[in-house]
């Protein structure tokens, strides 16, 4: 199994920036990529970003592509997400996940591990 740990969430003004992290631990290397969801109230969850483990090739949903960045730290088996200008409509529960897919997906179903997640609160 591998567990999950998300931080870095916050409240924060629109234009403002919060760095997510997520710590991972266990049975990491059973695992190809880590992606990044969020979840709105009332709405589905949706996919944000992906990373492979090796590589490190990103892949971003169209409404972050040149706010937020992936990136990882092997050492420390650590994932992080920075948002830049953030909108008030960036805000909900996010969350990190693995998966053992070698094709980029954004599908929630192709995912196995979940942390608990992490609030973001983007305020106008």
């Amino acid at each position: 199994q591998v567990q999950l740990v998300e931080s870095g969430g916050g409240l924060v003004q629109a234009g403002g920036s919060l760095r997510l992290s997520c710590a991972a631990s266990g049975r990491t290397f059973s695992s190809y990529r880590m992606g990044w969801f969020r979840q709105a109230p009332g709405k589905e969850r949706e996919f944000v970003s992906t990373i492979t483990w090796y590589g490190g090739t990103t892949y971003y949903a169209d409404f972050v592509k040149g706010r937020f960045t992936i990136s990882k730290d092997n050492a420390k088996d650590t994932v992080y997400l920075q948002m830049n200008s953030l909108k008030p409509e960036d805000t909900g529960v996010y969350f990190c996940a693995t998966s053992t897919s070698v094709s980029v997906t954004g599908s929630p179903a192709a995912y196995d591990y979940w942390g608990q997640g992490t609030q973001v609160t983007v305020s106008s």
